[in-house]
């Protein structure tokens, strides 16, 4: 099979999907049921040759032990190759330095390593991502390491960082971004061909499901959300799949070749990115909207 990396080098444009596993503190029956949802999407999508992110404790909540159970229930039915788990470092560091080590050892070939957000949740580990990132390296120096950058932020910085020796990246996830407000983006890769960076990089679209005002707000909290502009997308008839492909379309007039789809609903995500990756290919508009 191949590995995320060697996808990520070659001449083919990927679109992943990033879930998030169930909510640690749901019951037992509701949590087997959110588990059964996942697998069959992991197994949908992965069918399909799509790979997949599983979050750690995204937003600062405390989300069930994705590896664990990805090792118990999954078997052999998804390559693992295109299963791609995030572990933060807001655990314990003797749990995060297991973790790789189970992850490798049961046929887990790349990890998105990241600090975690500081704001919410417990505490770090360890100051930054990338000291965890080496210390994992120092005992799985096979497995395949993605970093993190925000290029809704300072796009020298952030790329200086993607350079910096310590790093120990062999890829990189973005923050989400959105074809509404592409100025960031447009910074961070004129930086990046400035500055020579030559890590694969994996850029992040949010699927939106509609329009409502309370729920758009919520996510502000978390992530940049041009919450006006999608109102009035959604309001002029717009669906959730159009406007996601939306995304993707402008990111890759700029340039850009691979992406991950963040909050697909986990019972349909196989179904929904089918659907954008067949949006996403087709023609223009004159206002630049898919027809």
């Amino acid at each position: 099979m191949t590995t995320l990396l060697a996808s990520l080098n070659s001449s083919v444009s990927r679109t992943a999907a990033e879930l998030r596993p169930p909510r640690a503190e749901l019951d037992a029956v509701a949590g087997i049921e959110a588990w059964i949802d996942t697998y069959h999407a992991v197994r949908g999508l992965t069918a399909h040759d799509n790979c997949v992110f599983l979050t750690d404790s995204a937003v600062g909540q405390r989300e069930e032990h994705n590896l664990r159970h990805l090792i118990t229930n999954l078997g052999n039915d998804a390559p693992r190759e295109r299963v791609i788990p995030f572990l933060t470092a807001k655990h314990s560091l003797d749990y995060c330095l297991s973790y790789a080590d189970q992850a490798w050892e049961y046929g887990f070939r790349s990890l998105v390593v990241v600090g975690g957000d500081t704001t919410v949740g417990p505490p770090r580990c360890v100051p930054r991502g990338w000291k965890l990132r080496q210390l994992i390296r120092a005992r799985q120096p096979d497995v395949e390491l993605g970093g993190w950058a925000n290029p809704t932020k300072n796009a020298a910085r952030q790329v200086g960082h993607l350079l910096e020796s310590h790093v120990t990246a062999d890829f990189y996830l973005t923050q989400v971004v959105s074809h509404h407000n592409l100025s960031g983006v447009e910074r961070f890769l004129a930086e990046s061909e400035r500055q020579g960076l030559e890590l694969p990089g994996v850029f992040g679209v949010f699927y939106y499901r509609s329009g409502n005002q309370c729920t758009l707000d919520n996510l502000a909290r978390f992530l940049p959300v041009p919450r006006e502009q999608l109102v009035d997308e959604f309001r002029s008839g717009a669906t959730a799949e159009q406007v996601c492909a939306r995304s993707i379309q402008a990111l890759r007039q700029l340039g850009v070749r691979h992406f991950y789809i963040s909050n697909l609903p986990v019972a349909q995500a196989a179904e929904i990115l089918t659907v954008i990756q067949d949006l996403q290919d087709r023609p223009a508009n004159g206002d630049g909207h898919i027809v």
